[in-house]
């Protein structure tokens, strides 16, 4: 019979142990303790749009503060709106695609020029970023960069190089995703 204890023990381990892990994953676990803070820069990612800066600030801010796209309100969802922050639930797939990560960031506007987002809940304790815009010959140029946190010390600090890859790739494929829409509307008649 003691091996049956020492079976059910480590079944509670393993089991707490793998939904503290899918919690930190998806972002329904925040861990924030302040201690051991580690710090990493996210970026910079820089491209040029081939579109007017007003017009690349506008798709930017569209899931936000318009009306978004069927294919954006299923990865985006406005919880609170004010005249220049909003506050949204970001749903991003994980895990190839067999979990969703949900982060809560607030997004600020400073037209045209600027789009910050602060982390209020997810996978780390604190994440902020910026989208800066600025004129570019006859286009925009889009230059993101950030800081991403985690607590903790080392092992927060291997938990940071874990996420902030794959944060930084879906960066990178919402950028890729900006560009392509405004330079689609930049070219329409």
């Amino acid at each position: 019979m003691v091996w049956f204890g020492a079976l059910a023990a480590a079944a509670v381990t393993g089991g707490s142990v793998a939904a503290g892990y899918l919690g930190l994953v998806t972002g329904a676990l925040p861990l924030d303790v302040g201690a051991g803070r580690r710090t990493r820069l996210l970026g910079p990612q820089i491209i040029d749009v081939a579109a007017p800066r007003e017009l690349v600030f506008d798709v930017i801010a569209q899931p936000y503060l318009g009306r978004a796209s069927r294919a954006m309100r299923a990865k985006v969802r406005v919880l609170e709106r004010g005249s220049d922050m909003v506050l949204a639930a970001h749903r991003t797939p994980v895990a190839g695609g067999r979990l969703t990560a949900t982060t809560v960031e607030t997004v600020r506007f400073t037209r045209p020029e600027r789009v910050d987002f602060r982390l209020v809940r997810g996978p780390v304790p604190t994440v902020t970023e910026s989208f800066t815009l600025t004129e570019h010959g006859s286009g925009t140029q889009l230059v993101y960069e950030g800081e991403l946190a985690t607590d903790l010390w080392r092992p927060g600090q291997w938990w940071g190089d874990v996420v902030a890859p794959r944060w930084e790739a879906t960066v990178a494929t919402s950028l890729a995703a900006v560009r392509e829409e405004a330079e689609r509307r930049s070219s329409l008649p």
